[in-house]
């Protein structure tokens, strides 16, 4: 289980993007049952539900521009969860650190033939970029 860095979202490969989603409505799940222990996404309860939500918008909107549908009704059940949806923060531990390290998740993805070379190129930009083109 993962929250992928929220710049990574927009270069996603269409399957983790999928799957992100997936995660989103999972970690609501166990959030709302108070079962979320998992060490990679157990931080974020240490925040107010809006950052949650802002970071289900990104997942959504990104899924909306590149025409994958996905059931209206679990977002509603994560925005009647978070409540409001006006926050623009984004989680303190998505950091460059973070950055990195989800690079690396991807760039071994990368290596074992399950991202393209077109998908890797647009993930290593948004790392260049942010990072002043070092890794």
């Amino acid at each position: 289980m993962r929250l992928w860095h929220y710049k990574l979202i927009p270069v996603l490969p269409n399957k983790m993007l999928v799957s992100q989603w997936r995660e989103c409505i999972a970690i609501k799940r166990q959030w709302e049952k108070g079962t979320l222990k998992h060490s990679l996404v157990k931080y974020i309860m240490n925040y107010d539900k809006s950052y949650f939500m802002t970071y289900v918008d990104k997942v959504c909107d990104e899924m909306y521009k590149r025409g994958i549908k996905f059931q209206d009704k679990y977002l509603c059940e994560i925005i009647d969860f978070c409540n409001d949806k006006n926050s623009i923060s984004h989680y303190m531990e998505h950091n460059d650190r973070y950055l990195i390290q989800c690079y690396y998740n991807l760039q071994e993805k990368y290596d074992r033939g399950m991202i393209t070379d077109e998908e890797y190129s647009k993930i290593q930009d948004i790392v260049l970029k942010k990072l002043g083109g070092v890794i």
